[in-house]
């Protein structure tokens, strides 16, 4: 399945195509066009982290965390040698664009590190109109002070807005909708934050997938967590609902892992806990997992991502939103981190794959891009 428009050209599902990082940490004014694929790459140090680090950030404030819990270390978000102005304030700036059937929507968001974290400033865009604009009027005041677009008898609404938290994610609840200015600010609201609370931060964490697990009940039940710590969990939900897919990352655990690989399942223990098990053709037990190297590990947790979806993976689902106009953004530092070429060829020519077809879209930090071009990814290099 390939990404479809509508009548007017524009792309069905929202989706974010560009992010900015006009102020943060070692970037200023860096902007990257995002693909369905794309690799970011550079010597260490080049701000490779610091772009996948932003675009969590704001994916986080879109599905309603306050400021606080998204940026645990804020003064190391200020880039380096930014001065403070009079009032001893320094702080950073990032945003990002998000297309779809509302049209190109621009979210501009500056934040205050010191002396205090908040929201300073916030603006969303649309074909040049400002539809929200946010501005810190009194610092002494936790709040700041909103206006919004409504081209009815008033043609702006103002009211104060906590400073901890985005804005526009907040508008769907403030904005009555009742004149078309209304329903052209919910209308490109709800595309950003239906964009961004469709993200899936992955940091395979092997130490963590080496021990069995047992089974979650309930709604987080065979959702795959951001550090892959549960994948036996996942697996036996997989083998039952996709056979195709599961098919799929049998083959590239083939390629991927050590010896003759025939099957990829799970074993309940004594105990009720769960482990994976690599089946190595005819012999009567297979591998556990555990027992494979970090490579293998991550290696196998990755190809897991890349071949599920929305309904496995633990993204925050927009319940009223059906899984056909949600894209779901799969975020991965260090893609190829303890990988060999192999391995990473085969992890590349899956993600080319799976985000082809419109399954999801891939950011992701690599050390080698070799091949990516060719594989029809976005690459963007930080070399100075």
């Amino acid at each position: 399945m390939t990404t479809t428009r509508d009548e007017t050209g524009r792309p069905d599902r929202p989706t974010v195509t560009e992010l900015r990082l006009s102020a943060f940490r070692t970037h200023r004014g860096t902007a990257i066009a995002l693909g369905p694929l794309t690799l970011v790459t550079g010597p260490s140090g080049s701000g490779k982290s610091s772009v996948l680090e932003a675009f969590e950030a704001l994916a986080r404030l879109g599905s309603g965390a306050a400021l606080g819990s998204v940026f645990r270390d804020p003064a190391g978000c200020v880039p380096e040698r930014a001065g403070a102005d009079a009032q001893g304030r320094r702080g950073f700036r990032v945003g990002c664009t998000v297309d779809g059937p509302a049209g190109p929507v621009r979210l501009d968001l500056a934040v205050q590190a010191e002396p205090e974290l908040r929201i300073v400033g916030e603006r969303l865009t649309s074909r040049g109109q400002t539809l929200l604009s946010t501005a810190l009027r009194d610092p002494g005041r936790s709040t700041v002070q909103a206006a919004w677009h409504t081209a009815g008898t008033v043609p702006v609404t103002r009211a104060p807005l906590p400073d901890d938290r985005l804005g526009t994610a907040l508008l769907p609840l403030r904005v009555a909708g009742k004149t078309e200015g209304q329903r052209q600010v919910l209308a490109a609201a709800e595309q950003v934050v239906l964009a961004l609370r469709s993200v899936f931060p992955c940091d395979p964490q092997p130490q963590h997938m080496r021990e069995p697990v047992a089974p979650l009940r309930g709604a987080d039940g065979g959702r795959l967590r951001r550090g892959c710590d549960n994948l036996a969990e996942v697996l036996l939900r997989t083998r039952t609902e996709c056979a195709i897919r599961h098919g799929r990352l049998v083959a590239a655990a083939r390629v991927g892992c050590q010896g003759p690989v025939t099957g990829l399942t799970t074993e309940e223990l004594a105990d009720g806990t769960l482990r994976a098990v690599l089946a190595r053709g005819a012999h009567l037990h297979g591998t556990p997992v555990g027992r494979l190297g970090e490579g293998e590990l991550r290696y196998l947790a990755l190809a897991l991502v890349l071949l599920t979806g929305p309904g496995v993976l633990a993204v925050d689902p927009v319940a009223e939103v059906p899984g056909a106009m949600q894209t779901l953004t799969v975020l991965a530092d260090g893609l190829d981190r303890a990988l060999d070429p192999r391995q990473a060829r085969e992890l590349l020519t899956l993600a080319a794959e799976m985000c082809a077809r419109g399954h999801l879209r891939l950011l992701a930090a690599v050390g080698d891009a070799a091949g990516a071009r060719e594989a029809g990814a976005t690459v963007v290099d930080l070399r100075p």
